[in-house]
């Protein structure tokens, strides 16, 4: 079983308005209210692609109940912990008349150390076969260290960890194995005290420099320019299709979710990073989620290369 877990959900608002005027009253052209957050995503992208999933998470409130309920709606099993406070709304305005986006992003609750334990023995349930999927920010209290906790517990039960987490203390969590990180290639090279850049030849170098100190697999976003697969035995890299871009926000996750149920589906390595880019392409066209329907349309632009291996 595949288990997805978001330490920091949210609800999204997004409104569209033709002005915003300070101290006056803004009449707006339309609002949409999304659940969200990192693996609340790969749940909805796992079961649109016919993978079962179980969410687990960390909420509490209105909130939290909107965004489990949104999971169930669509057949997948959740597993929340539940806590006091209210998980966050988050609200991204789109003003027509300056063509302007304004993204007001809050922190989340505070998760009590006996929730974060409560959540911690859900994890300790976890067996061989099974797939934690971490991904995103952590929720007030919650010390990123317990990334390093969990690839521990991970190594030790033997279920495979997959991370999608910006955080420095992924590489202190990378000795115990993980089965698979996707960084985007800004977070790899944050994670070496190095600058950004896109630069093919420099980011497979600390790519392999993660494989080296433990990581098995390495599913590398490089925006635009498309993504890299890097593990023991080769590297390969497919281009990004030339798209309108809308909103990338939710295109990693895309990725994630759409190479995780290739995994599961047993399809080559050069066919899931060929789909899972279109699929990530294909949301960061649109406003929320991809359906999948031009995915096909898409894969015929992107052209997977095998650069080593």
């Amino acid at each position: 079983m595949i288990y997805t877990c978001t330490l920091n959900p949210a609800i999204d608002l997004f409104i569209e308005t033709k002005h915003l005027k300070p101290e006056v009253v803004n009449r707006t052209n339309s609002y949409d209210i999304q659940p969200n957050g990192k693996g609340v995503n790969v749940s909805f992208i796992l079961k649109q692609l016919g993978v079962d999933n179980t969410a687990l998470g960390v909420g509490g409130g209105f909130t939290s109940e909107f965004i489990e309920k949104s999971l169930r709606d669509q057949g997948i099993k959740t597993d929340f912990t539940h806590i006091d406070g209210i998980s966050r709304i988050n609200v991204f305005t789109r003003v027509i008349e300056t063509d302007t986006e304004y993204k007001e992003v809050n922190n989340g609750p505070i998760v009590s150390s006996k929730k974060l334990e409560d959540f911690l023995q859900k994890i300790s349930q976890l067996k061989i076969g099974d797939k934690l999927v971490v991904s995103g920010s952590f929720s007030k209290g919650i010390d990123p260290e317990v990334i390093i906790k969990i690839a521990q517990m991970a190594q030790q039960q033997q279920f495979d960890l997959v991370i999608d987490t910006s955080y420095p203390e992924v590489k202190a969590a990378v000795k115990y194995r993980p089965f698979l990180l996707k960084p985007n290639n800004e977070e790899l090279l944050s994670w070496f005290d190095k600058e950004d850049s896109n630069d093919l030849s420099t980011l497979v170098k600390y790519s392999k420099q993660l494989i080296q100190q433990g990581a098995k697999n390495i599913l590398l976003s490089i925006g635009s320019k498309g993504a890299l697969f890097v593990n023991q035995e080769q590297v390969i890299f497919g281009n990004a299709p030339k798209i309108k871009v809308v909103n990338t926000a939710c295109s990693g996750d895309t990725m994630l979710g759409t190479f995780l149920a290739g995994m599961e589906q047993k399809l080559s390595l050069a066919d899931n990073l060929q789909r899972s880019i279109a699929a990530a392409s294909s949301t960061a066209a649109t406003a929320g989620l991809t359906d999948f329907n031009d995915v096909k349309e898409l894969m015929k632009q992107i052209k997977i290369e095998q650069l080593e291996g």
